[in-house]
């Protein structure tokens, strides 16, 4: 069942018609229509409030929309079967099981011993999803990932005020914190850490959560400092983080500890402040010099305009997002939530914290394929890009081997051993993504004529598309130039329309440096091309 029949099912059951709901929400009835129908998306706020008159919460309409097509899945996945009688499907997945485990192996060996941070907001806990959550967290823990836990408290906070008919006041989007709110506050955080201390104390037989041993520690690592008086309101006990014990933590997380953090600070005054969420996880993170932020959302990451999901963007590439959204105020595709949690990834990233995700909380197990698949399933912010250009070495001719060898059985190029490539790698430059080896290029120079051939250019076939052949040519293209050369060649069989089309002319044999006329195969009538720098 889609979202849209979900929210459709649930409206009838209620007896509401669209204009109700519409009117409910102030939205149209007519979206209403295209979003139940599947002809129109719907957006994490506007999912908030339709959750919200239908007396739900989005994560039960995420789960029921699902409910249809779980017995299918978990069939496929984990097939019952006689251990006795061969099953082909359990065959199948067992292969694939076996296939993505070492593919994330490369990730398991890079984050032991790694600092990371998790930030969720309360309605986590409030929706029950911090037990699934709490078993991603016990493996990650099993890998030795050291982890601070970051929780937010905002709709237990709403619920009490709501409970002690106290109206909750904001100023510019901050909480208004008086005496009566701060006492909300204290009880919802308290609450808070109580379960889930208690979820990551399980060790139930039988479940992810067999035999962890997982630690919890709390306390007042977090000082602060009042907001004071912003454009004549007293914000009374809102505050900011000034501090971080890092040292602190660092020693519980030296003694396999997982720290826990609340939304709350203390001065040296013994006053206590209600803090955001987002100040405690960026602040703790630049701290303790994290190697991860990971915040825990409703949208499943950041969009462009063009409502394209975005795997991953440098922080001055969402600056500029953020800044083209106030400008041009489209909004359409930028949910509340990312509003909030861009900002404070583009600040980790500007403090030193090489990377911040931003992932749904609504997609089970989200964190676990976010860090161990290769693309991921939400939005990374990195400091800088990804993508970086470098002279080969000895260590990356296993990587350029992997690339070149299914190129060179098709004949597209001409076959290189192991050998002769390890003589041959200081002529090689290759493109790494996120340290990976995606690209390579070889420079064979000829010093007296003043020119060079380009040669052995390819690409991972996951990241052909993107340009990256051309900007590996004008890299290697800029590389001859500091070297004082004058011209690239090239001999194709396959390719000659790709060279043509960056300004190359085809030459005569003849016009190969004398060198390369005595090795030129005559049997592969490779084409000659030229191109002045």
């Amino acid at each position: 069942m889609s979202l849209g029949l979900c929210i459709r099912s649930k409206r009838k059951s209620l007896h509401l018609t669209l204009q109700q709901l519409a009117s409910k929400i102030d939205a149209d009835a007519g979206n209403l229509s295209r979003i139940e129908r599947g002809e129109l998306g719907v957006s994490e706020s506007l999912l908030r409030k339709i959750a919200s008159a239908l007396d739900t919460t989005p994560a039960n309409l995420y789960a029921e929309s699902d409910a249809e097509q779980q017995p299918t899945q978990v069939r496929e996945q984990v097939p019952t079967y006689n251990k006795n009688q061969a099953n082909p499907a359990s065959s199948t997945n067992a292969k694939d099981f076996v296939q993505w485990f070492r593919s994330a192996t490369p990730y398991i060996h890079a984050f032991g011993g790694r600092t990371f941070v998790i930030a969720f907001g309360g309605e986590v806990v409030s929706e029950q999803q911090f037990i699934a959550l709490s078993h991603d967290l016990n493996l990650l823990a099993s890998l030795e990932v050291r982890l601070v836990l970051v929780h937010g408290s905002r709709p237990q906070i709403e619920q009490r005020l709501k409970r002690d008919n106290i109206s909750p006041l904001f100023h510019n989007g901050l909480r208004v914190t008086d005496d009566d709110a701060m006492e909300a506050v204290k009880e919802a955080n308290g609450a808070i850490r109580v379960e889930i201390e208690a979820l990551l104390s399980m060790g139930i037989a039988n479940s992810p959560m067999a035999g962890a041993d997982i630690r919890v520690a709390s306390g007042n690592f977090v000082t602060a400092k009042p907001l004071g008086v912003h454009d004549g309101v007293d914000l009374q006990h809102t505050g900011e983080v000034r501090k971080v014990d890092a040292i602190g933590i660092q020693k519980r997380l030296d003694d396999n500890e997982m720290v826990l953090l609340s939304p709350l600070g203390y001065s040296p005054t013994g006053e206590a402040f209600n803090l955001s969420l987002e100040d405690v996880a960026v602040s703790t993170a630049v701290a303790l010099d994290a190697d991860k932020l990971i915040f825990l959302m409703d949208s499943e990451g950041v969009h462009n305009l063009r409502g394209e999901l975005l795997r991953e963007m440098t922080a001055e590439k969402a600056k500029n997002l953020l800044r083209n959204v106030r400008e041009t105020e489209q909004a359409i595709n930028i949910s509340e939530d990312v509003t909030y949690y861009l900002p404070a990834a583009v600040r980790a990233c500007e403090h030193g914290v090489a990377r911040t995700h931003l992932i749904s909380r609504h997609i089970d197990g989200a964190i676990i394929q976010e860090l161990f698949t290769l693309d991921g399933i939400g939005t990374m912010v990195t400091e800088l890009s990804l993508e970086s250009m470098r002279q080969a070495n000895i260590d990356d001719v296993g990587g350029i081997l992997k690339l070149i060898e299914p190129l060179e059985n098709d004949g597209i190029l001409v076959r290189r051993g192991r050998e002769r490539l390890e003589m041959e790698i200081n002529h090689f430059h290759v493109m790494e993504h996120d340290n990976r080896i995606i690209g390579c290029a070889a420079l064979y120079p000829f010093e007296s004529e003043q020119t060079a051939e380009f040669a052995c250019l390819a690409i991972d076939p996951a990241y052909r598309g993107g340009g990256r052949g051309d900007k590996l040519f004008y890299y290697c293209a800029n590389v001859a130039k500091q070297r004082g050369l004058k011209s690239l060649f090239c001999l194709t069989t396959r390719t000659e329309h790709w060279f043509l089309e960056r300004g190359f002319t085809e030459q005569g044999v003849e016009k190969l440096p004398a060198e390369k006329q005595k090795l030129y195969n005559y049997q592969r009538k490779s084409k000659v091309f030229s191109k002045t720098l």
